[in-house]
């Protein structure tokens, strides 16, 4: 193939935009925040199953709680019934069974509020854990927001450097005949982004490797339109007057 040396050296501009556009293509995957966001939503879901946990608890403890107090309600009505009839009878056996039964109320009214109290307390306790957790959520929620900011401008800036360099490169590839383009496409794609190489002091700047013997004799050989190929990665040698032959 030929093609004249200036567009083999645009070749060398056309691989350096590639290259960088690859660059910055993976730092648009590659960003720290990508990587917190993910932790964060991992630590988002422990807390939201650890929060429902809590809150079943409290439920529960609630549900207790109500219990207690309708029976603290149902022996104190009784208690006072009680004490009514008691003002109202001048039975001695009903005084005295009366009497017997308050007593076994009162022990019972005040068994009954020893539990709720510490029912209540476990009821503090599991709500002062919910707060906890829940303050632990929203300074999770803030911490994913400003992340999310601080990788929705990172994201910003890098599609912004995208679009200036496929714009270059759009404008450098205009200027190369087709055939010459298209190899150098098949190229980039089979090398893994090594397509073409600036040939300089007899190195390729691809892979490094320095010609010597028929290699470097055919290159010199060889006329300035015509494309060569680097015989160790196969990238098109660009030869300039840093080739150094």
């Amino acid at each position: 193939m030929k093609a004249s040396p200036i567009e083999q050296k645009e070749l060398l501009r056309l691989q350096a935009l590639d290259i960088r556009l690859q660059q910055v293509d993976h730092q648009t995957r590659a960003l720290a925040q990508h990587v917190e966001l993910t932790a964060l939503a991992g630590t988002a879901d422990k807390t939201r199953m650890n929060l429902t946990t809590l809150h079943g608890e409290v439920e529960d403890v609630r549900l207790e709680l109500n219990r207690i107090e309708s029976d603290v309600e149902v022996v104190e009505k009784r208690i006072k019934r009680d004490d009514e009839r008691l003002q109202t009878t001048s039975s001695v056996k009903d005084v005295q069974a009366l009497d017997t039964e308050l007593a076994a109320l009162r022990k019972r009214l005040l068994a009954l509020e020893e539990i709720e109290i510490a029912v209540m307390e476990r009821l503090e306790e599991r709500e002062s854990a919910v707060a906890v957790v829940e303050a632990e959520r929203d300074a999770l929620a803030a911490r994913v927001e400003e992340t999310e900011i601080s990788r929705d401008a990172d994201l910003a800036t890098l599609y912004r450097q995208l679009e200036e360099l496929r714009r270059d490169r759009a404008v450098i590839a205009g200027t190369i005949a087709p055939d010459l383009a298209s190899l150098y496409e098949k190229l980039f794609v089979s090398g893994h982004g090594n397509a073409a190489a600036l040939l300089r002091q007899r190195t390729c700047s691809g892979c490094t490797i320095t010609l010597t013997g028929s290699d470097l004799e055919s290159v010199r050989s060889s006329a300035a339109d015509e494309v060569l190929f680097c015989p160790d990665c196969g990238a098109i040698l660009v030869r300039t007057e840093e080739s150094g032959i």
